[in-house]
């Protein structure tokens, strides 16, 4: 389970990196990197957003363990 957490983190990672440059400088880099295959985008976005659902699962689960 490992690997999942891992990959959930960078995503979720990402996703803030993202939206602090959309919010300072109006610069969406998940769409400028991948602007060329806007399904390969919605996908990354989607990703993201079941990434922090899954942190968001984790950090409220963890202490009732």
């Amino acid at each position: 389970m490992k690997e999942v957490d891992w990959l959930a983190y960078v995503l979720v990672t990402v996703g803030a990196i993202n939206w602090g440059l959309v919010g300072a400088f109006r610069l969406d880099l998940v769409q400028t990197i991948l602007g060329t295959s806007p399904a390969l985008v919605q996908l990354v976005y989607i990703l993201i957003g079941l990434s922090g659902l899954y942190w968001l699962y984790k950090m409220t689960t963890k202490g009732k363990k």
